[in-house]
């Protein structure tokens, strides 16, 4: 019995480690790797421009350019995790962030992004997403489906520009809300000098 026991566990150990992915390549070469729709992404990045964009495929593909090959080498590109919840993680190369990365996900991805400074672009992906940038702008986009229950966006110097809701706010702790029973998914983003904007293909009234 102890024997079959301890043969069940290897085999349990074995499926869990078969579950768990890590892939690393340096900047210049496509990182991929299954991942399912509904999955949670965490990405954690060194400044830089991430473009994040959905498909219909069950993966995640990253690619990066870099005008400066030396460079290119030095920044890594790595995923860990799992095809539910899977984690990028983009360090190296130099501080000023003139490095373009491409990450495509399923359509339907929650996305947790941190990064000091650059750009997030997130262009038709549909789930919960909360974003977290210390200078430089935010930028939300779906012209498929804008389903969100709850938004909170800030910005402590900049702009806001929600045309999705037709707001337009700009200066100094601006921040921008709006609730709506018949979402299903939540968007936080906050920039502390910089902007965000929100862009769908209908605008909606904005809140009183």
């Amino acid at each position: 019995m102890k024997i079959l026991c301890a043969a069940a566990g290897l085999a349990l150990l074995a499926c869990n480690l078969a579950g768990f992915a890590e892939a690393e390549t340096p900047c210049g070469q496509t990182l991929q790797a299954p991942l399912r729709s509904r999955a949670v992404l965490t990405i954690d990045s060194r400044p830089a421009g991430l473009e994040i964009v959905g498909t219909d495929n069950a993966v995640i593909h990253v690619s990066c350019t870099s005008k400066d090959a030396e460079e290119a080498e030095q920044i890594r590109l790595r995923f860990s995790g799992n095809e539910d919840h899977g984690k990028l993680t983009i360090t190296g190369g130099s501080h000023e962030g003139n490095f373009q990365v491409r990450i495509e996900v399923p359509r339907k991805t929650s996305l947790r992004v941190k990064m000091s400074a650059g750009q997030v672009k997130v262009e038709e992906i549909v789930g919960d997403k909360d974003i977290d940038l210390y200078a430089g702008q935010i930028s939300i986009a779906s012209a498929r489906l804008w389903d969100y229950r709850s938004v909170n966006v800030s910005v402590d110097i900049g702009d806001v520009n929600a045309q999705i809701y037709g707001a337009d706010k700009g200066g100094f702790f601006r921040t921008f809300s709006k609730q709506s029973a018949a979402g299903e998914y939540s968007l936080h983003a906050h920039v502390m000098t910089g902007q965000i904007e929100l862009v769908g293909a209908h605008a909606a009234p904005a809140p009183d």
